[in-house]
């Protein structure tokens, strides 16, 4: 899901200004004298990041729709929180007081700690991607004022079905050895998933989990933790990844360990191109699909709606989104020959 996160060292907090002139983007009409001017900033987990850039594309695609429909000019800006929760505090806390930022948008690196910087200076709209701001990572419902709207799924949903998914996989085997592979360890959202994972699999007397590995959701990261884990463990019989980033490199690793990743139960998060591919070849079990693209459009709809004083959603269930899913097999996508994915890990 998804969702929708790789570790980049964050050596010291940007400041708003810094990071704007060093490191963004800008989109939206160059002027509309008549109508309405919002500049939206989008706080990125991670700039260099599969899904957040996704999810920029999104609020750009949105933004510039909206623009044209409504006559209103809206701008964007992205930074990076370079999977550095300090530094993506202190960008909130900077884009709401300096006055440059009408709304904001976030992939928060850590839900729960993010909340610190609320109430921010000015009274600025924030809506949230991925996961809440608030101390429970499983409600989606407003835990902190002025955060507008939460475009998300509780992480222990899909957590849940893939190892739900496993258990019916591992019925007939004895032991069923399986690996988990997290995005990073230390971060709530993470933990949230790799408990809910447990609170299944550690229920079933015939499944040992084998180790518990860090992808940092990177695929030469997750390539190199996977083949470690392999070499004591070559007679795996699944790996459960929360994104499919992490998903690919662990097949790369399970081909090289001679391994026919076909042979095991391999499945992923986030709904990438490659992952669809993957799963209708029959090469990983299921995927878990997310859509970033579109929830960055929904969390844009929601921040204008704010700023314009129209219905919010602050709600918006981001497993709901598609037409189909969230999880998919080889036969749901054979039924879904069109169906593609809507962005590249």
């Amino acid at each position: 899901m998804k969702p929708l996160l790789r570790v980049i060292a964050g050596a010291g907090v940007l400041a708003l200004g810094a990071s704007l002139a060093g490191c963004s983007a800008d989109t939206g009409p160059a002027g509309n004298a008549d109508g309405e001017s919002f500049n939206i900033v989008f706080l990125a987990a991670s700039s260099q990041n599969g899904y957040s850039q996704a999810v920029y594309e999104g609020i750009e695609t949105r933004a510039a729709e909206l623009s044209a429909e409504l006559g209103i000019t809206i701008t964007t800006k992205i930074q990076d929180g370079q999977f550095d929760a300090n530094t993506q505090l202190s960008q909130m806390q900077n884009a709401g007081t300096t006055g440059q930022a009408d709304g904001i948008i976030v992939v928060p690196n850590d839900g729960p700690g993010l909340a610190a910087a609320f109430p921010l200076g000015n009274d600025v709209p924030v809506a949230t991607v991925l996961n809440p701001i608030g101390p429970d990572i499983e409600k989606m419902e407003q835990q902190t004022e002025g955060v507008i709207s939460t475009v998300a799924s509780p992480p222990s949903i899909g957590a849940t079905g893939q190892a739900e998914q496993a258990v019916e996989y591992c019925k007939d085997i004895d032991p069923c050895k399986l690996g988990l592979l997290a995005g990073l360890l230390n971060s709530p959202l993470d933990v949230a998933r790799v408990d809910a994972w447990h609170q299944v699999l550690d229920k079933h007397k015939n499944i040992t989990i084998v180790g518990t590995v860090e992808g940092a959701y990177d695929r030469d990261k997750s390539l190199t933790a996977v083949s470690n884990l392999l070499q004591g463990n070559k007679d795996i019989n699944g790996i459960l990844s929360n994104a499919d980033q992490q998903t690919m490199g662990a097949q790369i690793a399970l081909e090289d360990a001679g391994i026919d990743p076909s042979t095991v139960f391999l499945t992923g998060g986030g709904g990438t191109r490659e992952a669809v591919d993957a799963v209708r070849a029959g090469t990983w079990s299921n995927g878990y699909l997310n859509y970033p693209v579109t929830m960055g459009g929904k969390a844009l709809e929601q921040i204008v709606n704010q700023l314009r004083g129209e219905p919010v959603e602050a709600v918006v269930d981001a497993d709901s989104l598609g037409d189909f899913g969230p999880f998919i097999t080889q036969k749901d996508l054979l039924e879904h020959p069109d169906y593609t994915g809507e962005w590249n890990g």
